[in-house]
């Protein structure tokens, strides 16, 4: 196994200030921080756990502070940076950091005053747990490091203050935990105002000291300054651990943070489960076994032992699945830090993520997940965060899914699996299907000629949805371009899926056969009406949206799929021609830009405070998870000729150099739309990953 990322040019605080990194525990929980490892956002932590999984997702470990101390000498390696009375204040430990590496792990290398001190941190997958291990090398006299854990308890997304610290987490909270017949020594406690949970912080191979000074203040988080916020956080450091070091000797030690959720059994609260009793090799056993699953995960996909980039999309694509425990199924989080399962990036990053890497199972999963909450025919447009009941205003979600179950049909095709998509999933796109005809919520349905609409009033129901209080960004009410192509697909799916299921059923074949007949004659009129309506000669594309007294000539991406999804409608000419338009005026190298640059409306930078960045969203930001589509439509107008494939593999550069530029190893949600194309919005998406991979895999496979 080759995958490995490896930075040794880290002295530079600012250059290296925006490289991140990522780790998740296949429960929504994650940790992150930066190459150098000071922090810049608010969603970053060594442990970011999910209390109900996926979601209620609380900050509980923030990091660790290092001093190496030889005498009277000390090497703080402390990388941060805060808030001073004049100016933001530096502590630049980086320039002792020597190395980074990600391997699926977290590893930095310190090196000073003859002393080598590795730390490497993990995450222990289906746990909210995280560990952290130490070696400390010594060529000199006697010396030691100083470990100081940074505690705290607060919703992800938000940010504490001195004052909000002392009253969720005040010092007598704080347990101390020194058991002399295992070794174990440090500390565990409940928030007020969540006394179900408890955070532990055990070591093994340290000494702990309380501190007097117990307060991280007004910690600067450069990100969130950028984007026009306080950008200021707090922690606690109650304790420090000292770890010693004989003369040219070697030293270890462990550390394990665990969140434990105390649930209600009837009327009465259950019981905590006992705190962990670790060893000094215990972090190192863990950063062991994710390693392992790391190089399963890859051997598991199949892709070859020399192709990194395939082996670095598959460890990415694990990030984002993940358990939910409201279905007892997998689910896909659509990004980090901040979303949670959406419908629609579900089903459209769901091919790559689960199909491309072998995890059949995984995907079983989450068609069935969302085949439970399907609704007026609507699958879910997301699951908040907050845990209440899904929002179902999408009107392509559904659509999307008909592609998804298509695929899975596709990469197993075994009896088994048809018989899964006949027993528990064709009911479920039976009922999209006759709502979507019919009409359900949010206005959409099909109209006199075969059409789909979608969408009125302030409501926004496709994935271009920002709304501004009363303000719609990107008004598209009427029938969206590539509505109308996932609704064609859709039928031509239902034919295929029907006449499988006849062919393979023994239980009355011929309602079946007539299903699919219905779905075929609807489907020709779809296309007629499509290649009617949508065909802009004048600029050789498809109209956006087409309405009743309008057609929104606006150059956008989203006909791009009326080319690259299974059944498509337009003739050859036709589909040559918008890949061409696509290329030379949407495509940016790490994705296509969501409007042209010559439209009045463009935005190319997205930055600032939300509503300027809401504004920039889908007027001309560039969104990485259209590559799949765009790759797979050049590759198709191009029919395999050696020259398209050849073309086709230099779009692939611009994302190898991003996967080393923002959050390492992962794609970026978007981009901005003017050079350079820094990445923006989550750090890691899903459709981003998936899209990618799968477009890598069609390449491969010509």
């Amino acid at each position: 196994m080759n995958f490995e990322y490896v930075f040794d040019k880290l002295n530079n605080y600012k250059a290296n200030l925006y490289k991140e990194w990522l780790l998740t525990n296949g429960l929504g929980g994650y940790a992150g921080s930066t190459v150098i490892g000071a922090h810049m956002r608010t969603h970053q932590g060594y442990l970011i756990a999910s209390l109900r999984p996926p979601v209620d997702r609380y900050l509980v470990f923030s990091k660790t502070n290092e001093r190496l101390v030889c005498g009277s000498r000390i090497y703080d390696l402390t990388t941060a940076q805060h808030k001073g009375p004049y100016t933001s204040e530096f502590n630049q430990g980086n320039m002792h950091l020597k190395l980074f590496k990600y391997d699926g792990t977290i590893t930095y290398i310190y090196e000073a005053g003859g002393m080598r001190l590795t730390k490497t941190i993990s995450l222990v997958y289906g746990k909210n747990q995280c560990v952290i291990a130490y070696t400390l090398e010594n060529n000199g006299p006697a010396a030691g490091v100083v470990i100081t854990p940074l505690m705290n308890f607060r919703e992800h997304g938000q940010h504490m203050t001195v004052d909000d610290l002392r009253w969720e987490l005040p010092e007598e909270v704080f347990q101390e935990v020194r058991d002399e017949a295992s070794g174990n020594i440090g500390f565990f406690y409940k928030p007020v105002g969540h006394s179900n949970v408890r955070i532990s912080l055990m070591s093994a191979g340290c000494e702990m000291v309380k501190r007097n000074n117990i307060y991280d203040e007004n910690m600067e988080l450069q990100f969130e300054l950028d984007n026009e916020a306080d950008g200021l956080d707090c922690h606690l450091k109650p304790y420090d651990f000292v770890m010693e070091v004989e003369a040219g000797g070697v030293s270890r030690c462990s550390f394990v943070c665990t969140v434990d959720v105390r649930e209600n059994v009837g009327k009465k609260r259950g019981a905590f489960e006992k705190l962990p009793a670790i060893e000094k090799d215990t972090a190192f056993i863990e950063i062991e076994k994710a390693k392992k699953r790391v190089a399963d995960l890859i051997e598991r996909a199949e892709f070859s032992e020399e192709d990194e980039l395939a082996q670095l999309l598959t460890v990415a694509a694990d990030q984002f699945i993940v358990d939910r425990r409201s279905t007892g199924q997998k689910t896909i989080m659509a990004g980090y830090p901040w979303f949670t399962d959406w419908g629609r990036d579900t089903m459209i990053s769901f091919t790559g993520l689960c199909l491309e890497t072998g995890r059949f199972e995984d995907a079983k999963s989450i068609l069935l997940s969302f085949s439970k909450y399907i609704k007026n025919g609507l699958v879910p447009n997301m699951f908040p965060d907050d845990g209440k009941d899904p929002l179902y205003n999408t009107a392509d979600a559904s659509l999307w899914y008909f592609y998804a179950v298509y695929n899975y049909l596709k990469y197993v095709d075994t009896d088994e699996a048809w018989k899964f998509v006949e027993e528990e999933i064709y009911p479920g796109l039976q009922e999209i299907m006759g709502a979507y005809r019919k009409g359900t919520l949010f206005s959409i349905g099909m109209d006199d000629d075969a059409l789909m609409r979608a969408g009125s009033g302030l409501d926004q129901v496709t994935w271009m949805d920002v709304r501004i209080n009363d303000e719609v960004v990107t008004p598209r009410h009427g029938k969206p371009v590539e509505i109308n192509a996932l609704w064609y697909n859709a039928l031509m799916t239902m034919e295929e899926i029907s006449r499988g299921i006849a062919r393979r059923t023994h239980n009355k074949p011929e309602n079946y056969l007539a299903y699919a007949g219905g779905c075929s004659q609807l489907a020709m009129w779809v296309k007629e009406a499509f290649n009617e309506e949508f065909w802009y000669e004048e600029g050789g594309y498809l109209y956006d949206v087409v309405g009743d007294d309008f057609k929104d000539a606006s150059l956008r991406p989203n006909q791009i799929f009326a080319v690259s999804l299974p059944f498509t409608m337009l003739d050859p000419a036709k589909e040559k021609s918008v890949v061409q338009v696509v290329k030379d005026r949407l495509y940016v190298g790490v994705g296509l830009r969501s409007l042209d640059v010559d439209d009045p409306q463009y935005v190319g930078v997205y930055q600032g405070a939300l509503e300027k960045r809401d504004h920039a969203y889908h007027q001309g930001t560039a969104w990485g998870f259209l590559l799949g589509a765009f790759i797979e439509s050049y590759l198709k107008v191009g029919g395999g000729s050696p020259q398209s494939i050849e073309e086709a593999k230099a779009f692939f550069e611009p994302v190898e150099k991003h996967l080393v530029q923002n959050c390492i190893g992962s794609i970026s949600e978007i981009f901005d739309g003017d050079e350079p194309h820094p990445g923006r919005g989550c750090y890691a998406q899903a459709w981003s990953v998936g899209e990618v991979l799968r477009a890598y895999a069609l390449l491969k496979s010509e």
